[in-house]
């Protein structure tokens, strides 16, 4: 599709101007309306302009037409003094729907300014770029690849510059995989640090059943009988020697009450000798001597008796553990001692474990998104397989737009109006037309070869050229 007539009237800085369906030049000094030419073109095909004064100053109505070979007639119109245009679409003599629409589809930014494409930054120009290539997505094709919306990504970018971002090094992905690493890494230590605390072989099932209370309770058995027995021995051997003391209590308790009836019979007869008139009652007396003697006799044997028979009743009990052996505790005290030391590292057992599972975790979900990382990166190439691509030899890669392998910094001014040209030509559908201000920055030779280039692909151009002339020069090529 090329434009067969274009028709500007009081918009911007032009009075009237009609264009044919030829190539032109328009050249001039600074003022004459080379630009405004330009400028009322494309605010016919978007409604948009950086300009605060659509129509000419004095006049009431800005008007510009641009018909195609195709029956398309486009016909913007601003009134002085109002913020907004009105659109007249028609094809072929028919009214044409959502207009503007219409005309969004059949144009591309590049195109209608390349000169300005070449002045912004890289980042923007890479954006640009991307932006053309033509693949058809939205957020129900982000969930079904990566099972989610990923977060901290700017989703008004193409989808080329999404995906880089998705599995660029400061994408979220990365670093939160990068803080999973990073904490598995610890765990992992954690677990290791642990299991070198702990005997080798532990079984942590075998210590956490084992019933120390139990065994506990089997060995102060076993201790309080072993008690026993060791007491009974002593007490047997001890026999002889507390026979003998209760036989020596014996003996004193009778040497002591012969020695006081030897004396009291003594203090009796000198009593006697010094108080005859006592005698009487002395001799009385003495009579009685014989049997409280023998009373107290026969107290002291039957103290014996009642401490033999006791000293046999407790020799009997020891006799029943004397012989006895002790039952030896060693192995059940060492089997406690081991259980205790076992069960201590139980806590620190399961931490092991609980930290060991973290780990195993952590290292699925850093699988995980490493899965999705590589995923943004193997998309690309699927996706440059699957779209259109508008300019010959153009790929991406890392997210970087390259022409013919190079990106597009390592491109001249002139390879980057080529690279419009390609740009205005890869929609066939589309309106092929280029407009290009400023050509005074390029060489002779490179406009000339822009110029030959955008005839050879059969591109409709609109150029324009500050010159010395003082007034506006409009050359057909």
């Amino acid at each position: 599709m090329k434009t067969s007539l274009i028709k500007i009237r009081t918009a911007f800085g032009v009075s009237e101007t009609q264009l044919s369906d030829k190539s032109v030049e328009l050249t001039g000094r600074k003022g004459t309306g080379k630009s405004s030419v330009l400028d009322a073109i494309r605010y016919a095909l978007t409604n948009r302009s950086d300009r605060d004064y659509i129509v000419k100053q004095g006049a009431d109505e800005a008007e510009i037409i641009i018909e195609t070979d195709t029956g398309l007639h486009i016909d913007r119109r601003q009134k002085a003094g109002l913020d907004t245009s009105s659109l007249n679409l028609k094809e072929n003599g028919l009214n044409v729907p959502r207009p503007q629409t219409f005309l969004n589809d059949i144009i591309t930014p590049l195109q209608l300014n390349p000169v300005e494409f070449i002045s912004k930054p890289i980042s923007e120009q890479n954006r640009i770029i991307l932006n053309l290539i033509d693949y058809k997505w939205d957020m129900n094709t982000i969930q079904d690849w990566f099972g989610e919306i990923p977060k901290g990504v700017d989703w008004q970018q193409n989808i080329l510059s999404v995906l880089n971002q998705i599995q660029a090094d400061n994408g979220v992905y990365y670093q939160t995989r990068q803080q999973l690493n990073s904490d598995k890494l610890f765990k992992r230590k954690m677990a290791e640090d642990i299991a070198a605390s702990i005997p080798d072989g532990y079984n942590a099932e075998k210590w956490e059943k084992y019933d120390t209370g139990a065994k506990y309770q089997e060995l102060a058995k076993i201790q309080q009988e072993n008690s026993k027995i060791q007491r009974a021995k002593m007490f047997r051997d001890s026999y002889e020697s507390k026979l003998r003391g209760i036989q020596a209590d014996r003996d004193i308790a009778i040497g002591n009450a012969k020695d006081a009836i030897s004396a009291e019979r003594e203090g009796l007869e000198k009593t006697i000798e010094r108080l005859k008139a006592e005698i009487r009652a002395a001799e009385d007396k003495l009579t009685t001597l014989d049997a409280k003697l023998q009373d107290k006799v026969a107290v002291a044997k039957a103290d014996y008796e009642a401490a033999k028979a006791k000293l046999d009743a407790d020799t009997g009990v020891a006799n029943e553990f004397a012989d006895r052996q002790p039952t030896d505790t060693t192995a059940l005290q060492a089997e406690i001692d081991t259980a205790e030391a076992m069960k201590k590292h139980l806590n620190e057992y399961y931490r092991m474990v609980q930290t060991q599972k973290e780990v195993d975790e952590l290292q699925v979900k850093s699988d995980a998104l490493t899965e999705k990382i590589e995923l943004a990166r193997k998309l690309p190439g699927q996706i440059l397989k699957e779209a259109k691509i508008p300019v010959e030899g153009l790929t991406v890669e890392n997210g970087i737009p390259l022409v013919r392998g190079l990106p597009l910094s390592n491109l001249s001014d002139g390879e980057k109006l080529d690279l419009c040209v390609d740009v205005a030509i890869s929609n066939p559908s589309g309106l092929q037309i280029i407009l290009i201000d400023g050509t005074e920055r390029l060489d002779d030779k490179s406009r000339a070869a822009l110029y030959e280039k955008c005839k050879a692909k059969g591109l409709q151009f609109i150029a324009t050229r500050t010159t010395n002339d003082d007034e506006l020069q409009v050359t057909e090529l």
